[in-house]
């Protein structure tokens, strides 16, 4: 048998994964897209006060899990989940349990995205040479420090980052730390606002989503991406 003849069947089985993500995806969408809304969360916000307080570690542990959920499929609705998070639980443990869910998502994603297409793509990457291999190389050598600027930069998507972290052939141990310690200030931000979020739902108001982007929120974060970056710079100017 050729290597043409098993390249088909095995490209199948690597993509797997992000095959059943994406469907996965398509059919929760579909069923929940108008149940991971602010709308949702202000019709059923006393309901889930009652169940928390009825049962604090199921609520805990259905919470993280639908977190988890929604960040591995890439559901538009992880910011609704952090603002509940802080609604729940409060800022803590709230900002516990809403990166302890990102972080599994995101976990998810990077382990379907890495077995899928990820290692092979690194690989051909590797082997072609020129100015690409070049900068993969300079990104695979500083891998700390373009996982955290990436992380604390509140201009990349969160998608996105689960994206480059996968390509550039991330240990998953490095990928797993990076990611909690690196969306913990973010994580922080919006979990305040869903801690104050009460009083918004009872007047039926809504809560300001872009304070990420006022400046005393988003220079201090674009610092800290910034400063990321040091360590790089500075092996830069050493070699």
């Amino acid at each position: 048998m050729t290597q043409s003849d098993q390249d088909p069947p095995s490209a199948l089985r690597r993509l797997w994964p992000l095959g059943l993500l994406a469907l996965c995806a398509l059919l929760a969408g579909w069923a929940f897209s108008d149940r991971l809304s602010y709308a949702a969360l202000q019709e059923n916000y006393a309901a889930l006060e009652r169940m928390r307080d009825g049962a604090y570690a199921a609520t805990v542990l259905g919470f993280v899990a639908v977190y988890a959920v929604v960040v591995a499929l890439s559901l538009p609705g992880a910011t609704i989940a952090t603002l509940t998070g802080g609604f729940l639980f409060g800022v803590w443990p709230g900002v516990v349990f809403n990166v302890m869910g990102a972080t599994a998502g995101a976990t998810v994603l990077f382990l379907a995205v890495r077995l899928g297409f990820g290692r092979a793509l690194a690989r051909r990457v590797d082997q072609s040479g020129g100015r690409i291999a070049e900068v993969k190389r300079g990104l695979d050598r500083n891998q700390w420090s373009m996982l955290f600027f990436i992380r604390l930069a509140p201009v990349v998507p969160f998608f996105v980052a689960n994206l480059i972290a996968a390509l550039m052939n991330v240990p998953l141990s490095r990928f797993v730390i990076s990611t909690a310690l690196g969306i913990l200030p973010g994580a922080l931000v919006y979990t305040s606002v869903g801690a104050g979020l009460g009083r918004v739902l009872e007047t039926g108001g809504t809560p300001d989503l872009g304070v990420i982007f006022e400046p005393h929120v988003f220079l201090p974060l674009l610092g800290l991406a910034v400063l990321s970056l040091v360590p790089m710079l500075v092996r830069g100017r050493v070699r």
